[in-house]
């Protein structure tokens, strides 16, 4: 292996590392279509893989448009199965889920949430960076 391959191999390495230590804890809820109007862009159309913040990451609208890649790591009731697939996501902020009826950190789309979980779940413990 040449040794630009090898820069190369650490350099992705210690990305993830980078990735994966500056992952937050926090929950995941999701909620179901017409996914317009959002507070973020009215009546604009943008997908599926999308997402409403909740207080702890909405500041004041500054949230809308910012990407985040969430992953499942548990169930957040004991003696559930593990909900969780393995999968991670990756959503834009398009909507703000006030509390307190917002019951997660991050509110997912249905469609996204089911890349992540069962949405049998109902509601799962994850990690996520923007």
């Amino acid at each position: 292996m040449g040794s630009e391959m090898r820069v190369l191999m650490i350099v992705g390495m210690v990305i993830s590392l980078v990735s994966v230590a500056s992952a937050i804890s926090g929950t995941a809820t999701y909620y179901t279509a017409p996914y317009v109007p959002s507070s973020c862009y009215g009546y604009q159309n943008n997908g599926v893989m999308i997402a409403a913040a909740s207080d702890t990451i909405w500041n004041n609208r500054a949230a809308c448009g910012r990407m985040y890649r969430v992953r499942c790591t548990g169930p957040t009731n004991q003696g559930v199965p593990q909900p969780c697939t393995g999968a991670t996501v990756t959503v834009k902020v398009v909507d703000y889920c006030p509390s307190p009826g917002c019951q997660g950190t991050i509110d997912l789309s249905q469609e996204a949430f089911s890349v992540i979980a069962n949405t049998n779940a109902g509601k799962i413990k994850i990690e996520y960076n923007q």
